[in-house]
Formats: structure tokens, sequence, C-alpha cells
């Protein structure tokens, strides 16, 4: 394949499904998302749907498969490590917004037990192995503490992009990672918090 040949057919239509299912999901969430809706927004035939992902659970896993890109963090010096996990996020989260199935995800996980298996899988192969390195001195604690970085971290997803709280909302990027970096570093094993 050239790089003046045109995508198939097959694929932009693929691509116009997960778009709409994207939207769909996170509008209405994965219960109250259907088969015919998605199959109506991307203008086509909702047997189309079926036809590529075979079920509404198998286009929710085609519409969400999602790679939170977390750099080597093994490269990141111990005390700059809680900065650098907390401005991944807000980057991820705010950086490129037609990639919003973290956010969907977290809305679907709420009132979806496929979606939160989705979710915890997620972070235990991408979050927990990438803090591994970080957190080698917490010994049988590592699960523990990689659970609580992600809990802090999906805390301020859900109250900065779903519910919208005000007081959260308004602080710019640079004021949240201030705030959240002591915090994580306590959970990291870097620092107590302070009481």
């Amino acid at each position: 394949m050239t790089g003046t040949e045109k995508p198939r057919r097959s694929d932009q239509t693929k691509s116009a499904i997960l778009t709409a299912a994207r939207e769909r999901f996170a509008g209405h969430g994965y219960e109250r998302t259907t088969i015919r809706a998605v199959a109506a927004d991307a203008g086509i035939d909702p047997s189309m749907v079926m036809r590529y992902f075979g079920s509404k659970e198998g286009l929710f896993e085609a519409a969400l498969a999602i790679d939170l890109r977390l750099p080597d963090l093994t490269a990141v010096p111990p005390a700059e490590l809680p900065r650098a996990l907390v401005r991944h996020f807000l980057d991820r989260w705010e950086g490129d917004p037609t990639d919003d199935a973290l956010l969907v995800l977290l809305r679907s996980a709420v009132t979806n037990d496929q979606a939160a298996a989705r979710m915890r899988d997620i972070f235990a192969r991408q979050v927990a192995p990438a803090l591994v390195p970080a957190l080698a001195a917490a010994g049988p604690e590592t699960a523990r503490r990689a659970g609580l970085v992600s809990a802090q971290l999906l805390g301020l997803a859900l109250t900065r992009y779903l519910l919208r709280l005000p007081a959260v909302t308004a602080l710019t990027a640079d004021e949240i990672e201030t705030a959240y970096a002591p915090a994580i570093a306590a959970l990291l094993g870097e620092g107590q918090p302070a009481g």
C-alpha cells in the first residue's frame, strides 16, 4: 500500500462506528447505548455494527481499546516521579479531545460490571507495572500503593471531567500538579503525609 491509496471502505465504516460508539457511550453510558443508536449516528444499518463487532459488548471493547501511554518511569528521578505522573494523566485527559475513551470507560464503570472490570484490567496491566520500579522499597505493599495512586488519579478525573466540580475545573494544570504531587509522593513512599 502506498501513501496515496485511499483507506478501504470497510476501514472507514469501522472508524465511523467506533467514533459514534465512543460518543454514545460517553453521553449515555453503557446501559442506555444501543446498537441501533450507534448505527444511526454512523449513518449505517445496524447489521453492519453486528458484522464488524458481533455484539454490544464487542463494540464496547473495541471502542475502549485504551493505551495510557505511560512513559518509562525508570528514567524519571524519584523526586520528580509524583509530578510526572500527575502531569502525564492531565496531558492524557486534556491533550487529545478526540481520544476520550478513558473518560467514557470511567463513566461507564460506575454502572456497568464489564466496564468496571475493563478499568481494573487497564490499571492492573498498565499502571501497576509502570510503578513497580518506584515502589520497589514497598515490598508486599506494592499493589496496595499502586491502587491508592490509581484512586487519587481516577478521583481527579471523576471530579474534574465527569462531575465537573467548579472548584476542581477552575484549577490550572500547574495548580493540580502542585496540589497532587505531595499526596502521590506519600503514596509512593517518597514522603509521609502531613499529619
